[in-house]
């Protein structure tokens, strides 16, 4: 058997702060979640896992942050180019920032939001027509 790509694991200097953006692009993450160090949701078949900073140096000895831009992207797809345009203006309205909508030459609305630890979240939908 071929590996298969189960989880993506995210190191956060902010469980609560992490967890609340994730919350609103719609991920079931349990309520009392951040009273726990390692936490798991499930969104489209892969499960999305959350670790404080303390809870990776524990078990690795010595954790480094990655410098520079991001080292990882999620994308995440909205379904129409008006739900784009929506879930940006939610993630706006709760204070978090990026790249506006905007039709990209590929076919797709697409906007680009940070986490709040700096990784890019990326939101699409396929262009009418």
């Amino acid at each position: 058997m071929n590996p298969q790509l189960n989880a993506i694991g995210l190191v956060t200097t902010d469980l609560a702060a992490s967890l609340s953006f994730y919350r609103l692009l719609g991920l079931d993450i349990p309520a009392d979640a951040e009273d726990y160090p390692h936490v798991e949701a499930t969104a489209g078949g892969i499960r999305v896992m959350w670790d404080t900073v303390e809870v990776v140096e524990s078990f690795s000895g010595k954790w480094t942050p990655p410098t520079g831009s991001h080292r990882v992207a999620l994308a995440f797809d909205c379904g129409t180019a008006a739900q784009v345009d929506a879930a940006w203006a939610r993630f706006v309205a709760a204070g978090h920032g990026g790249t506006a909508p905007f039709d990209a030459p590929w076919g797709q609305r697409y906007a680009s939001l940070v986490d709040p630890d700096g990784n890019a979240v990326d939101l699409f939908a396929p262009l009418p027509g």
